[in-house]
């Protein structure tokens, strides 16, 4: 994201201000293990992030996140093509594999690749490992507990992740979240009795130039 903004700053207006469930679909040269379909981009009722490829038959192609993102990386001038005559069968397919995938996998805290449950996996090694010291806190077992009840904002996952990646330690972990918690900027407590729908947030369709047909 920084990249392309840095690139194109209008990006950084632009992306933000498009609407939920937009779609579109991009020239795809399909390999073994790497065939046309659709990407689906959808935040869980937990507010995870999620993605999900899915073929042309309605199957998962692959759970790497990694390999999804780079399926949908496109160039400024990659050209917009016209979608599979399936396309919004397919993301319903990615929608319902998504949804049970996180109940069976995700649980309380969300899938275990997000930034919920791996946070609250370190802190609560490390709140084990401080126990008895100086570094043992009252406020670290609130963030905690309040991280296991409730999603987190978007800005915290946003942080969480950085920090994440980058290899922080422990400690320096857990002193943002302490903060993020004593800010009130941890995690969306005021919706709890609310039921939290799956937000479809995009779709890319990916599609080889003898398949593309016209919209009807």
């Amino acid at each position: 994201w920084k990249n392309a903004v840095d690139a194109n700053p209008e990006l950084e207006k632009i992306i933000p201000d498009l609407p939920p469930v937009v779609y579109a679909s991009r020239p795809w040269t399909p390999v073994p293990h790497k065939p046309e379909g659709v990407l689906v981009y959808l935040k869980t009722g937990e507010g995870n992030d999620a993605l999900a490829w899915m073929n042309k038959a309605g199957d998962s192609v692959t759970e790497s996140q990694y390999a999804i993102l780079r399926a949908a990386e496109c160039k400024p001038d990659t050209p917009c093509i016209p979608r599979h005559a399936n396309h919004h069968k397919l993301v319903q397919d990615g929608v319902k594999l998504i949804v049970k995938e996180d109940r069976i996998i995700g649980g309380q805290l969300g899938r275990p690749s997000g930034a919920r449950f791996r946070t609250y996996e370190r802190l609560k090694g490390h709140a084990e490992d401080v126990k008895g010291t100086l570094f043992e806190t009252p406020v670290l077992h609130k963030a905690i507990e309040q991280i296991y009840r409730y999603p987190l904002r978007q800005t915290a996952i946003d942080s969480l992740n950085r920090q994440l990646r980058s290899g922080v330690e422990s400690q320096a972990l857990a002193d943002l979240v302490m903060a993020l918690y004593e800010e009130d900027r941890l995690c969306i407590v005021h919706e709890e009795q609310e039921s939290h729908e799956p937000r479809i947030i995009c779709s890319m369709g990916l599609v080889a130039a003898q398949t593309q047909e016209p919209i009807q």
